[in-house]
């Protein structure tokens, strides 16, 4: 199923403010919230707006160090979520599909860094269906959230 980065905000829990990437999925009201650590959270917030820094972060490191070697980043697929013990929540699987000089390969990582490139690049993003079945909730929820870049200097 093809998404898109909808939003990155902040959610209120009872652990405290927690961000969240907001996924779309094409021709779908309910979307895929992943929950992130803040500096995913800024680093894909920065890639959706192309804002340049100056000196490159890890995920625009990791992006120079793969053009230079020739390849680059063909899409990333959310392929699964790994239930916790307890059946509450799960950790979020996805898959860089990149190619290469000697083809095209898959790389195991986490979605939150899968996305951070995905959005400086404008890399097709796929979420599975089970995943969407299973990680769906109503768009409404997320829509009040404050967004991560008025948050980020507040932290």
């Amino acid at each position: 199923m093809h998404a898109s980065i909808d939003a990155v905000r902040v959610a209120g829990t009872q652990q405290g403010p927690v961000p969240v990437v907001v996924l779309s999925v094409d021709d779908e009201d309910d979307v895929v919230p992943i929950f992130i650590g803040f500096n995913e959270a800024t680093s894909i917030a920065r890639g959706l707006e192309a804002e340049d820094i100056g000196r490159p972060l890890t995920h625009d490191l990791l992006l120079d160090v793969m053009e230079e070697l020739g390849s680059r980043i063909d899409r990333v697929v959310v392929s699964e979520i790994e239930e916790r013990d307890g059946g509450q929540g799960g950790t979020y699987i996805a898959d860089l599909h990149l190619e290469t000089p000697r083809g095209e390969t898959v790389v195991d990582a986490r979605p939150s860094d899968s996305l951070a490139l995905a959005a400086r690049t404008n890399a097709e993003i796929e979420v599975t269906e089970e995943v969407f079945e299973n990680g769906r909730d109503d768009s409404d929820k997320f829509e009040q959230l404050e967004d991560i870049r008025n948050v980020a200097g507040e932290m």
